[in-house]
């Protein structure tokens, strides 16, 4: 009875051995032909097993975080470069020329405005774009035209900046006087303000480009080019010592150095009142005494700067163009600056030197 007993158990355990082994050979077919069973086998687990399978996804999961990191780090991502933009100067090399007084600028001409003396060369012929020193001609022709100053223009889609898509304040619509427009355009370089001066020139804008040219060439200024009254063109180009040449004469005018010297202006826009600024700093230090400016700054150009000052005793016309960095056409005219007042021979008036050495003055016009 004992034995029959043992062999009935064993047969029994042979049976369920069987039958735990065909389970776990079945499994796995039956877990990839029906998914939906998963569940179930896993309730079927029991709290014993939970602790184990909880441990075994957290260190799945890291694992996934980390082969994620490793991948990214093997392959950065891709960034795309834009170099910047050259300058007309930097392209034809004019920064590999140096200078004593290590300037910025490409191109430099500093010259003494009564005796025409040139203190300062570099590149002073090359022909450049001028960007907004553009709207100093621009300003020369609305104030030598004897136009109502107190009449009102309205800008137009006509002057939106579709050259450089340049953002202005002075919205489509917009109403200010001729001589508020001419402010804007002189003192912060407000580029629809210049075009709606041109636009509204009798004869309309191509005309007024025809007197824009027609004066350079009366000045002999034989360099220099004008296609529009802003500067966004980078067709608008001229050379350092026609530059002078207009500094000079625009000087002349009451208008312009008042204008151009202005630190700061406020217009009535509609409802709003709109702050506008001087473009350059300087004109706000009083260790400076500037009579006329401009400033102009497009890719093509660089930073530009015109300025007529007096220095030392000595009223100079100073010319920076093509200049690199956005402070840098201010710090030229610093150096210049000091490099004037520590030379005592600089302050000499130019006839005495002229006379003891048999020298003749350059003249602006060649």
């Amino acid at each position: 009875m004992h034995h029959r007993h043992r062999a009935a158990v064993n047969r029994f355990l042979q049976l369920l051995g069987f039958v735990v082994v065909s389970t776990a050979l079945v499994a796995p077919v039956a877990h990839a032909v029906d998914r939906s069973k998963a569940p179930i086998k896993k309730q079927q687990a029991g709290t014993a097993n939970a602790k184990r399978v909880a441990p075994a996804r957290k260190v799945a999961a890291n694992t996934r975080t980390v082969r994620i990191t490793a991948k990214t780090a093997k392959v950065p991502t891709r960034v795309a470069f834009v170099p910047a933009k050259q300058s007309f100067g930097q392209i034809a090399g004019l920064h590999e020329v140096s200078d004593p007084l290590d300037l910025k600028s490409s191109v430099a001409l500093v010259i003494d405005q009564d005796t025409h003396e040139v203190l300062l060369s570099k590149n002073d012929q090359a022909v450049l774009p001028i960007a907004s020193l553009t709207k100093l001609m621009t300003g020369v022709i609305i104030s030598q035209a004897k136009l109502p100053m107190d009449e009102p223009i309205t800008i137009t889609q006509d002057d939106v900046d579709t050259e450089k898509g340049s953002r202005s304040r002075l919205m489509v619509g917009s109403t200010l006087t001729r001589g508020e427009m001419l402010h804007l355009a002189l003192m912060s370089s407000e580029n629809r303000a210049a075009h709606a001066l041109g636009r509204t020139y009798p004869g309309g804008l191509e005309a007024f480009v025809v007197q824009m040219n027609a004066k350079a060439r009366l000045l002999g200024m034989t360099d220099t080019r004008y296609v529009e009254p802003t500067g966004l063109s980078s067709r608008n180009q001229s050379s350092a010592r026609d530059l002078a040449t207009l500094v000079n004469v625009a000087h002349g005018d009451p208008l312009l150095r008042e204008l151009s010297t202005s630190p700061g202006y406020e217009v009535a826009v509609g409802p709003r009142t709109l702050q506008y600024n001087n473009t350059n700093g300087l004109v706000k230090n009083p260790t400076w005494d500037i009579g006329l400016q401009k400033t102009g700054y497009i890719s093509e150009a660089g930073r530009c700067l015109v300025m007529q000052t007096q220095i030392a005793g000595r009223k100079l016309i100073m010319v920076f163009l093509d200049s690199a960095g956005k402070f840098s056409r201010l710090g030229d005219a610093e150096r210049v600056r000091h490099w004037v007042e520590s030379m005592p021979a600089l302050a000499v008036p130019l006839q005495a030197r002229a006379v003891a050495n048999g020298a003749q003055p350059s003249t602006f016009a060649r």
